[in-house]
């Protein structure tokens, strides 16, 4: 066999390949098998039909185009090695020539890695949110906890703000109650705006027995989307009543025994939480800034191939679930087909740049994935995924994702090597020493911020 590679462009390449004759022995022998298997010829048994006889009674253009459609995909991967290429999807084959007992000649044209230079990044520089907690977080943070633990008495007045109201809904569409359109005995704080549009101002003022109509936009359900004619009924009226702030409070909600102690645990998950914000910051401006300092062409096949992956799941999978259309997804957003589809595409370039120039990093810095790191980010997706560690380590492997897995990790890898090599500052114009983190940790999480890059702002519905 002999082959050459043209260069179309920095991502796609002709591969032109001439294979004699007698390196198909092996594919025609198969084909004639696989016919003989399939025909009957009267006078001869099965699987015992000579290969002059079939050539004969079926031609021999039928095997030596069985016999080529077996013999392309090795010759294509041959091609493919000796020309050490990274190549990308499948290939568009077309033969170019087919002389029986001579010669088979055929070219295949497919998207290749791009060569990408990482040139020095040891000269980035971002700036992040510093890292404060005020009283007024503290505060907030004690009052959300002191809401879970409010309780509620039914009272004999109409309804307020704050108060929980247990009520009756019924939703009419074109004067037609829906089938899914009446529920009774639901919890509604007012003022949480957990519901319908308009509901507080129907309840509100409403005792118990008290009836309201509204109209308001479904946000689920089979007419998702609709406006509807709701009536509501109020079938309790309870107020909320908040526990002092107390050590005794302090003793109920937490393993605290004063109430400064509560705050002062209150102010350290704070700043943990603000922390890792700001390291996820770094990791995604770090990014951005080394994605500007490389060039990257993007293959378009693969690049439309993303575009329209990342439009399939939105609108029948994310969507779908949410009974909404596309359409009325964008409606909601306030966005035009074109934007949308303007953010998609510099989405899926962003993706696809990101994923070229973090495993270019993982080659350039021959990192390696170990055991452990590869279950504990098993054991992160797993979670997320809502599937138990063994469960998903089985799809995992049923479904061929190993190297998937471990490539993620690799770049998550890499980018955690950027960040440590970038300086980053706050907005006080501090250094902000990530290096006090722990290096799993470091990595884990340069590993969500590589995946999010590579979903790359994804449009995210929103219920």
């Amino acid at each position: 066999m002999k082959s050459a590679v043209e260069t179309l462009n920095p991502t796609r390449v002709r591969l032109t390949v001439e294979v004699p004759f007698e390196e198909l022995k092996d594919s025609l022998d198969a084909a004639y098998k696989k016919i003989n298997q399939q025909v009957t010829v009267k006078g001869f048994r099965k699987g015992k039909i000579p290969a002059r006889v079939i050539d004969q009674r079926f031609g021999r253009g039928a095997v030596l185009e069985e016999a080529v459609n077996d013999a392309l995909p090795k010759f294509y991967t041959e091609a493919v090695n000796e020309a050490e290429l990274n190549v990308l999807g499948q290939p568009e084959v077309d033969i170019t020539e087919l002389k029986d007992n001579e010669l088979l000649s055929f070219t295949a044209e497919v998207d290749i890695r791009p060569t990408i230079e990482i040139p020095d990044y040891s000269g980035i520089e971002v700036e992040v949110d510093a890292v404060e907690v005020t009283d007024e977080d503290i505060d907030k943070a004690v009052e959300q906890l002191r809401e879970r633990f409010a309780s509620t008495s039914p009272v004999e007045r109409a309804a307020e703000d704050g108060d929980v109201v247990t009520i009756d809904l019924e939703a009419k569409v074109d004067g037609e109650v829906l089938e899914d359109g009446v529920a009774e005995g639901v919890s509604y704080t007012i003022g949480s705006g957990e519901l319908l549009d308009g509901i507080d101002d129907a309840v509100k003022g409403l005792e118990t027995g008290g009836e309201a109509t509204f109209t308001s936009e479904l946000k689920g359900g089979s007419a998702a989307g609709r406006e509807a004619e709701v009536t509501v009924k109020v079938t309790q009226v309870a107020a909320r009543e908040l526990p002092e702030l107390d050590d005794e409070f302090a003793q109920l909600a937490s393993e605290f025994d004063t109430l400064e102690e509560l705050k002062a645990d209150s102010r350290t998950r704070l700043e943990n939480t603000k922390q890792y914000d700001q390291a996820t910051q770094a990791q995604e401006r770090v990014l951005e800034k080394l994605l500007e300092l490389v060039e990257v062409p993007v293959p378009e096949k693969l690049l439309e191939d993303e575009i329209n992956t990342r439009k399939h799941n939105l609108e029948h999978h994310q969507l779908g679930q949410m009974g909404l259309t596309l359409d009325k997804y964008l409606e909601i957003q306030g966005k035009s087909a074109e934007e949308f589809d303007t953010e998609t595409r510099e989405a899926a370039v962003k993706g696809i740049k990101t994923q070229f120039v973090l495993d270019e990093l993982v080659k350039q810095e021959k990192l390696n994935v170990n055991q452990e790191e590869l279950t504990e980010h098993l054991m992160r997706r797993a979670a997320s995924s809502g599937m138990s560690p063994d469960q998903f380590a089985q799809a995992v492997v049923e479904g061929g994702q190993v190297p998937l897995l471990v490539g993620e990790v690799a770049r998550g890898k890499a980018l955690a090597l950027v960040v440590e090599a970038a300086t980053v500052k706050d907005t006080n114009g501090e250094v902000v020493d990530l290096d006090d983190e722990d290096e799993d940790e470091a990595t884990a999480e340069a590993t969500e911020t590589a995946e999010a890059a590579e979903a790359a702002a994804e449009d995210k519905p929103e219920a």
